[in-house]
């Protein structure tokens, strides 16, 4: 029994055939469906959003708790720019430190924010660095995912600084957790270092950020005060903390702006305020970093932020806590508002 003819030739069936698996070379792409075009994985907190400058269409996966992000599908790259979507974007912001305590002494540092890394395009630093790190290309492979608690509050006693907080991971991306305050009284605790450095006082430095080093830096040091009166802040993503003073103690380094888990710029790892004789320090403005204060006044970094935690001073402890970390992940899922 000889082959069945196919209508309108072998040449034509082969044709028909290179088009649905997305090789048409003429750009005919309309008989690949809309959802094999993209990227697809699963884990964390699902959504997605429109770009309103390019008019991109993003989804986003957020996980406020370790995890794992597991691709499932790599799209074909049809109509697609910037490095195609099996490229993905990702913050990686680990836990805050906890701020000093000082019992009836001096003043105490406030906390050093937790490490932040990222390679969303145009991000910058306070000074106008940039802080986007390289294309991060996937396969359809699970990635684990660890999400950094902020570090646990002091008391007095015992004489201890800050607590680091816990280190934030995206698969090869690992974010430091910031280091810990100073501790002023009965006797100096020396602040830690971390992905930001907690703050000191007085001749008791505070200490360096971007720690372990990684390129671009994923934060900054903690402040020195030129007296025993004021603490100072712990260092942020942005910028590094500020030397108290007086009366208020230092304020926390600078955080970041990243427009990543919506498309509204939210500010992460900003560092803690440290503590004075006379009064708090300033308030973080975008209520991410704790404020350093006096009797009960000191207040913790915001979850999920990377915030430092505000210092203690007079032994009303705990001091603040650091808030916890955050990893997201985002790809495009479509060049415009269209499916």
């Amino acid at each position: 029994m000889g082959v069945k003819k196919i209508n309108g030739g072998v040449e034509d069936f082969i044709n028909r055939f290179v088009r649905a698996r997305g090789g048409d070379s003429t750009g005919t792409d309309a008989s690949i469906p809309a959802d094999a075009r993209h990227t697809k994985a699963t884990g964390g907190i699902i959504s997605d959003y429109t770009d309103p400058g390019p008019g991109k269409i993003y989804r986003v996966h957020i996980f406020t708790s370790s995890g794992t992000f597991t691709v499932t599908q790599i799209g074909n790259g049809v109509d697609f720019d910037d490095g195609g979507p099996s490229d993905v974007e990702y913050l990686v912001v680990a836990g805050g430190g906890s701020g000093g305590i000082t019992n009836g002494g001096w003043a105490s540092g406030g906390a050093g924010a937790g490490g932040f890394r990222t390679n969303v395009p145009g991000v910058q630093n306070a000074a106008g660095s940039p802080l986007t790190g390289a294309a991060f290309p996937v396969g359809v492979s699970p990635y684990p995912v660890i999400v950094g608690g902020g570090g646990a509050g002091v008391s007095t006693p015992p004489g201890q600084p800050g607590n680091k907080g816990g280190d934030s991971v995206f698969s090869t991306i690992t974010s430091t957790g910031g280091g810990g305050g100073i501790r002023s009284h009965p006797s100096p605790a020396a602040a830690t270092s971390g992905g930001s450095g907690g703050g000191g006082y007085n001749n008791h430095p505070g200490q360096p950020g971007n720690n372990p080093p990684t390129s671009p830096p994923q934060g900054n040091a903690g402040a020195n005060s030129p007296n025993d009166d004021t603490g100072s802040g712990g260092g942020g993503a942005g910028a590094a903390g500020s030397g108290g003073t007086g009366p208020a103690g230092g304020a926390g380094g600078l955080g970041v702006p990243i427009a990543i888990e919506t498309n509204t710029a939210k500010f992460y790892s900003v560092g803690g305020g440290g503590a004075s004789q006379y009064g708090a320090s300033p308030a973080d403005p975008h209520g991410v970093g704790g404020r350093g204060g006096n009797d009960g006044t000191q207040t913790s970094g915001t979850l999920n932020t990377g915030g430092g935690g505000g210092a203690c001073r007079n032994g009303n402890g705990p001091s603040g806590a650091g808030g916890s970390g955050i990893v997201v992940v985002r790809y495009q899922i479509s060049p415009s508002s269209q499916p």
